[in-house]
C-alpha cells in the first residue's frame, strides 16, 4: 500500500485548499493516507539569524520526514497575493535548509483552488517552476476556479472540471509504486 502525503499550502482552518485536498486524496487507490495541517508544524518566520543561534526547528525536520516517508504526494496551494501563503513559504523556506532537494523526486499532484476564476493558476506556476529544481516530480496537476460554484460536500459539480480532476488522479496513481 503507497503511503500517500496530503497537504494544503495554507494554514486556514477553513481553507478551501484543505477541503479539496482532502477530498482528492481519499480518492488515490490503495492508499496508507497522512492528510497533514500545517497548523500542526508552526515554526518561527525563516532566518539565517535564527538558524545560526537556534539551529533548525524539530517541527520543520518532522515535516520534510513526512515528505520523505510517503511513496505520493498531494498538495494543493493556497495563491496569496498571486503566490505561496506565508505559512507554506516559510515551512518550505526551513525545509529547503535541511536538503535542498526536499521533494526527493516522490511523484507529486500539484493542485490549486481559489474563489476566483484563475483557481491559483498563478501560484501553480510558480511551484511548477521551482520544485523541479528542489527535487519535485509533478506528475499531475489540476486547477479548480471557483472553489464555492463548484465544489461543495458531494464533490466537484462542473462536468468537464470532474473529468480533468478523474484524469489527473488517474495519472498521479499510475507513477505510484505498485
Amino acid at each position: 500500500m503507497n503511503r500517500i502525503l496530503a497537504f494544503a499550502g495554507s494554514n486556514s482552518k477553513q481553507s478551501i485548499n484543505k477541503q479539496l485536498v482532502s477530498y482528492v486524496a481519499k480518492q488515490i487507490e490503495e492508499a496508507d493516507l497522512t492528510i497533514a495541517d500545517l497548523n500542526d508544524f508552526e515554526l518561527p518566520i525563516y532566518s539565517i539569524d535564527y538558524e545560526n543561534e537556534y539551529g533548525v526547528p524539530e517541527n520543520a525536520k518532522k515535516f520534510l520526514e513526512l515528505i520523505k516517508s510517503s511513496d505520493g504526494i498531494v498538495l494543493s496551494l493556497a495563491e496569496h497575493n498571486g503566490a505561496y501563503s506565508t505559512a507554506f513559504k516559510n515551512i518550505f523556506d526551513w525545509m529547503s535548509r535541511i536538503d535542498g532537494k526536499l521533494w526527493s523526486e516522490i511523484p507529486m499532484f500539484l493542485m490549486a483552488t481559489s474563489p476566483g476564476g484563475r483557481g491559483g493558476a498563478s501560484v501553480l506556476e510558480i511551484a511548477k517552476n521551482r520544485f523541479p529544481r528542489m527535487g519535485g516530480n509533478i506528475v499531475a496537476e489540476f486547477s479548480l476556479p471557483f472553489f464555492n460554484k463548484n465544489f461543495s460536500e458531494n464533490g466537484i459539480s462542473d462536468e468537464q472540471l470532474l473529468s480533468d480532476l478523474q484524469d489527473a488522479i488517474t495519472r498521479f496513481n499510475e507513477t505510484l509504486k505498485p
